[in-house]
């Protein structure tokens, strides 16, 4: 009878600690949705600003639109439910989850920006929905209170040093290679920004945490480690979006979006395994399906970004209207053979002075205007 009735306690125990743990990490989950959702809604508004704003005669600057404002206020509020994410879901399925915004920024361009849908954009689409339905199915269900004495212990365990270690090593020969030898290759520049993100998940992990803590009544923001926590993840937010901003300088978006996502991804499960360890204790079979899971989802992110065509500018360098007492449709395009800026059209006929005049003018024109 005693024994029944403890295996029924422990029953009981066991089954209110899993619905609660459980609505904790759904909360975050819904949290980091709505976040990636927001952000995806200020990232077309910012480019639907810029559209508008280049179609006007005499553009505004951007950072006058209250449109653009708005923009970056719902890009604010999306990374803070990202950041009180971490310190309810685990961080190996908070990571992931930006393929949300991937997806809602996919829909939101074809939809309102008038972008063309592609075939690839719904099998895309499918495949990254799936590979979220399968993360949010078979994560880590653990419930971890992240205080200030579980920091301190993780950051001098054996497995965390061994890898901030090799981790260190990584950076520093990448880092040489992108600026002493001048290597700018954009896996190298991605791995850069991915082992910064390692550390910029810890940090965000732990500071959040302690803060969800200290709401709870269990005051943690006194401890030192508090601060040194929020000092590492200032610092390497920083330079993450410095070596994030010179990658889309040098390469395309459709280029920087996919490998970016899966080599923040794979980042910060490798930092959420090895620092707070989420996968202690989980089946072989939620841990496959899983990273099976994370797959569809970069195949379907991979599949939304690729290809995509840049618009090319309709604006010309120089209008021959600019020309004294001449009026004429047509424009003086770049010569993609030579550094000059290329020439008149044979075929066009200006008004006003004669071919000699406008020869002589014109190439006075030009001559001014090559670099």
């Amino acid at each position: 009878m005693a024994n029944s009735l403890m295996l029924s306690g422990n029953t009981t125990y066991l089954a209110g600690f899993w619905d609660d743990s459980y609505k904790t990490q759904l909360l975050g989950i819904v949290i980091a949705i709505a976040g990636n959702f927001l952000i995806s809604i200020s990232l077309n508004l910012q480019k639907y600003t810029h559209v508008r704003l280049s179609r006007q005669k005499d553009p505004e600057p951007y950072y006058k639109s209250v449109l653009w404002w708005c923009a970056i206020i719902l890009m604010g509020i999306g990374e803070l439910g990202n950041f009180a994410a971490y310190g309810f879901a685990p961080a190996t399925l908070v990571a992931p989850l930006g393929c949300v915004s991937v997806i809602a920024s996919a829909v939101i361009s074809v939809a309102f920006l008038k972008e063309t849908l592609r075939a690839s954009d719904l099998l895309g689409g499918a495949l990254a929905i799936s590979g979220t339905y399968l993360l949010v199915t078979f994560a880590p269900n653990i419930s971890q209170n992240i205080t200030a004495f579980k920091v301190q212990k993780y950051l001098v365990s054996w497995q965390f040093l061994v890898y901030l270690f090799f981790e260190i090593i990584v950076f520093c020969i990448l880092l040489y290679l992108y600026k002493k030898k001048d290597l700018k290759h954009i896996v190298v520049v991605l791995m850069l920004v991915a082992l910064l993100a390692s550390l910029t998940v810890i940090s965000v992990k732990a500071v959040a945490g302690m803060i969800t803590e200290s709401v709870k009544g269990h005051l943690q923001l006194t401890y030192p480690i508090f601060y040194v926590m929020l000092i590492i993840m200032v610092v390497s937010c920083a330079f993450q979006v410095k070596f994030l901003n010179q990658a889309m300088e040098i390469f395309d978006a459709t280029e920087v979006v996919p490998i970016n996502f899966v080599f923040f991804t794979a980042s910060a499960i490798i930092a959420g395994v090895i620092f707070y360890q989420e996968f202690y204790g989980v089946a072989l079979l939620n841990i496959f399906m899983f990273l099976f899971g994370i797959l569809l989802s970069f195949l379907g992110v991979f599949l939304i970004t690729r290809n995509r065509e840049r618009k090319k500018s309709e604006v010309p360098f120089i209008d021959i209207d600019q020309v004294p007492g001449q009026k004429s449709m047509d424009k003086i395009q770049p010569d993609a053979s030579s550094i000059s800026y290329g020439s008149l059209d044979a075929e066009a006929k200006p008004l006003g002075n004669k071919d000699g005049e406008l020869k002589d003018t014109a190439s006075n024109l030009l001559s001014s205007h090559k670099p």
